[in-house]
């Protein structure tokens, strides 16, 4: 096995020359640190390829901390050498052909071995085939050997693509799903482009974190570097299928606060509604005269402020700027910023201890190939709610007659399905108060293939 200048051995497949230096400071045996590399490449220092006006000392004093982590398979090293090699011009900083051979070498058996890393393998081993025709030691045999290994990439590289893409069948007709709800343009248009930007806010990946995600761990050599920020790449804006979750729903949200409470304690600016909240019963009530009484009449219940069973649920002003059109009946007496908020009280229930939130919309589908999964969002739980989650699949059971005749006055409307689209919200175990911000993803729907439509196969049938 090929062994650098330092004694170490080279932990590559693909055989590495000598690694060449002409630094002053040569790299020794032992722990890598301020007697074996400069002091400000320490390795208990906050490293940064990020300089944009390196010397050729630097540059070089640099190049041999980096090839020091690779011998020592630091799981630094891939990150720190593809920030070096992006945002510098190798040759304008004076390193050798046979340096930056050893670099892209490296750097190549580095990356994670995942065929969508494989387009990035392939850049640094061609990278490696333009240096070495430069290099003291460039012969056929090795040129040969590289070329094998690109074309094997690349050949990988296309299995995987073809994979990926999956075979396309004829492009079908979309199912339209068809919305009535008379906050039209804040629920379709504005409150999707404030859930895009919510996600990316809170899980887009920083760029080091997208760079670490291109390498592979050392295995059982990775050592304990819980600090290393370099080589922090376990996030959840890293999962497809997560972030998946997120981006492909509709969202159902609300443009301004919300406040669900065991506790009447300061509640939100706009209203207020209160319920006695039970599996298996709820009953509206108010506040007046320092008694709770029914909702509808003056009739006092007999409960204590501090009934566990009691839920208050409030409202803030209007937050969101851009509202469009608002169709719905506002309460006459009071600003439209108010107004809307207490008409989404006034249209709220409950459902045992859940809490509706009546959003006014009704979808239209064909139930014979879709069906609909209403839930609570995602991240809901970190708002200290859960939501109910339901599958619509048919036209709704329990409307009025005059809904079902008009179902059929409109020639849209032929052969389709009705439903509504309602938040259920109900406190998490153990949680007194939950409060959402305005603009804040609370349920989403997800249209699903409806259960005639597909079955399960055990492959040993087929």
């Amino acid at each position: 096995m090929t062994k650098f200048l330092d004694g170490s051995h080279n932990p590559h497949h693909l055989p590495l020359r000598p690694f060449v230096t002409t630094t002053h400071t040569p790299l020794r045996a032992g722990k890598p640190g301020r007697k074996g590399i400069p002091k400000r490449y320490g390795m208990d220092e906050k490293i940064s390829p990020e300089k944009k006006d390196m010397t050729p000392q630097e540059a070089r004093e640099y190049l041999n901390y980096l090839m020091t982590l690779c011998i020592r398979k630091e799981e630094s090293f891939g990150p720190l050498a593809f920030a070096f090699g992006r945002d510098h011009d190798l040759d304008r900083l004076g390193l050798l052909a046979e340096e930056q051979f050893n670099l892209w070498m490296a750097l190549s058996e580095a990356f994670a071995d995942e065929p969508k890393r494989f387009k990035l393998k392939l850049e640094a081993l061609q990278k490696a085939v333009e240096v070495l025709h430069r290099t003291q030691y460039a012969d056929q045999a090795l040129l040969r050997e590289l070329r094998r290994e690109i074309q094997k990439t690349e050949a990988e590289l296309g299995i995987y693509n073809e994979a990926y893409r999956g075979q396309r069948p004829a492009t079908a007709e979309k199912h339209h799903i068809i919305v009535e709800t008379d906050l039209p343009d804040y629920f379709l248009t504005i409150a999707q482009r404030r859930a895009t930007a919510y996600y990316q806010r809170k899980f887009k990946l920083s760029t080091e974190a997208h760079t670490a995600q291109q390498f592979k761990n050392p295995g059982t050599e990775r050592k304990f570097q819980p600090d290393e920020e370099i080589v922090h790449k376990e996030f959840p804006g890293a999962c497809a299928p997560f972030m998946n979750a997120r981006t492909n729903a509709f969202h159902l949200m609300l443009p301004f606060d919300l406040k669900i409470s065991r506790k009447p304690d300061e509640p939100l600016s706009a209203g207020i509604r209160i319920w006695y909240a039970k599996m298996g019963y709820s009953y509206p009530l108010r506040y007046e005269w320092g008694k709770l009484c029914s909702y509808w009449s003056n009739e006092v219940v007999a409960l204590a402020l501090d009934d566990p069973n009691l839920l208050f649920v409030s409202a803030s002003e209007v937050k969101e700027t851009e509202l469009g059109a608002v169709d719905r009946p506002l309460p006459p007496d009071s600003s439209p910023e108010i107004g809307l908020p207490r008409a989404f009280l006034e249209g709220s229930n409950t459902l045992g201890p859940y809490v509706q939130i009546v959003c006014n919309i009704k979808v239209w589908f064909d139930a014979n190939n879709i069906a609909l999964l209403l839930q609570g969002a995602p991240d809901l739980h970190e708002y200290g709610l859960i939501g109910a989650s339901g599958l619509v699949v048919r036209t709704y059971g329990t409307e009025k007659v005059a809904a079902y005749a008009e179902s059929s006055k409109k020639p849209w409307q032929e052969g389709l399905s009705f439903n509504y689209i309602n938040m259920h919200l109900g406190l998490l175990p153990g949680t007194d108060t939950a409060f959402v911000p305005f603009n804040t993803p609370i349920f989403s729907v997800y249209p699903v293939v409806n259960r005639q439509g597909y079955a399960f196969k055990d492959v040993r049938t087929m």
